[in-house]
């Protein structure tokens, strides 16, 4: 049998890894939109959900099928969420992670109350008119450190402690960090959602 083809909304090959391991299974074929050489879409929005939809649509306008896209980012309490939707550019439109973190930790210097999460939000779309997009998300709650740690992960996870087991993301295994994390829990509720469909 065939599987069933679906456009993630993205290029990034860790994240499309990270995807076909839980779709292939559903008899899925995940494929990146620059199979389409469709161009980065535009994020203007002020929420993870608004930007998620927006980049579905954007993409499945070009594909004409189903997509998945998502959007996630860090949010601290004590910067009323920021960097949050802004995650990936905090320190500038071409900022490095270190730069990122580097100014992170700067801005909550002196800051005593440093809880934070990950957040992702998932978003299917039949096709770029569906009016009924499915949504799934997940929140890993954690709190910053005062200082980087650690030498794997990427983005935030040298920064962000993980109070269970009391290492930052960065020390994590992959199979840890996938069963803790934001994008791993929506992914996981996106695939309950799949096998009750198909039951």
């Amino acid at each position: 049998m065939s599987k069933r083809q679906i456009v993630l909304a993205s290029n990034n090959t860790g994240k499309i890894a990270e995807v076909t391991e839980y779709l292939d299974p559903l008899g899925w074929a995940v494929l990146p939109q620059s199979n389409w050489s469709i161009p980065s879409a535009p994020e203007p929005h002020g929420t993870f959900l608004e930007n998620a939809l927006s980049k579905a649509r954007f993409v499945a306008q070009r594909t004409k099928g189903p997509v998945l896209s998502d959007d996630s980012g860090l949010c601290v309490s004590a910067l009323g969420g920021a960097p949050g939707v802004d995650s990936r550019w905090y320190a500038g439109s071409e900022a490095t992670d270190e730069q990122n973190v580097q100014k992170l930790l700067h801005v909550l210097s002196g800051v005593q109350t440093r809880e934070a999460y990950f957040y992702c939000v998932l978003v299917y779309l039949e096709s770029a008119t569906d009016p009924a997009p499915k949504v799934w998300d997940g929140r890993w709650w954690g709190s910053i450190t005062r200082e980087q740690q650690g030498h794997g992960g990427f983005g935030y996870d040298p920064v962000f402690w993980v109070k269970d087991l009391q290492c930052v993301a960065a020390n994590l295994t992959r199979s840890q960090k996938n069963q803790l994390s934001h994008r791993g829990q929506a992914l996981r509720s996106m695939v309950r959602y799949w096998e009750k469909e198909r039951a």
